[in-house]
Formats: C-alpha cells, structure tokens, sequence
C-alpha cells in the first residue's frame, strides 16, 4: 500500500517569517493523502498543511506561528475544503469480483441440479 499526498492548495502569505523576519517568504500548503494499492486508488479524509520560508528554507512548525500566522492559517483552511473521499476498483478488482461471481453462480447451478439434466 503506498500513501501519497497530492497539493489542495498552496499559498504565499504576506506575513513576517517567524526565523528570518522576511515578509516575502512564507509558502502555507494544505495536502490531502491519497491511497494507492494493486486493487484501489482512494481519496482519504486525512489533511496535512505544511508552512516554509523559502528565503530561509526553513519548516515553520505551528509552536512558532504568530497570532497573525494563526488567523491566516483558519482563513485559509476554511477556503481550501478537502476533496470528498472516495474510491475507484482497479483492472484486476474487477476480474477478481467477476471471476468469483461467476463462481458463485456456477457453484450455485450446480448444487440445484441444473447441470444433471445436461446431456453432453
């Protein structure tokens, strides 16, 4: 199973950068994981938001964020809304739910005794 996250959203802020002071810097963006698997590709509920400088290159982590930072941050998540989950079957989900359906029904015939009235 592999877990990416694929970008909602990215947004430069105009607020002062808490390590460097520089009020060009700071890059806010919100993540959502998407889930992938030889059966699935799912869309989860999980976000993640991650806050850079990139005049310093630094990670700027929520203990550090000003007040300022904080209303920007809410502001921004209300306005970036995860996308709903979701699922989608791969090639070989739909092979392995046909194959066993078929199956079933042959399993099914069988045991009514369909096939001891066929003649071969």
């Amino acid at each position: 199973m592999e877990e990416k996250f694929f970008t909602l959203r990215e947004v430069d802020l105009n607020n002062n950068c808490p390590e460097c002071y520089s009020k060009e810097g700071l890059q806010l963006t919100f993540k959502q994981r998407f889930i992938e698997t030889s059966l699935y590709k799912a869309i989860s509920k999980d976000t993640a938001h991650s806050l850079i400088c990139r005049v310093c290159d630094t990670a700027i982590f929520p203990a550090r964020w000003t007040d300022d930072i904080e209303r920007v941050f809410e502001y921004q998540q209300k306005a970036s809304p995860p996308k709903p989950t979701s699922i989608k079957l791969k090639t070989l989900s739909w092979i392995l739910i046909l194959t066993l359906a078929v199956i079933l029904i042959l399993a099914t015939l069988f045991f009514l005794g369909i096939f001891e009235n066929i003649n071969l």
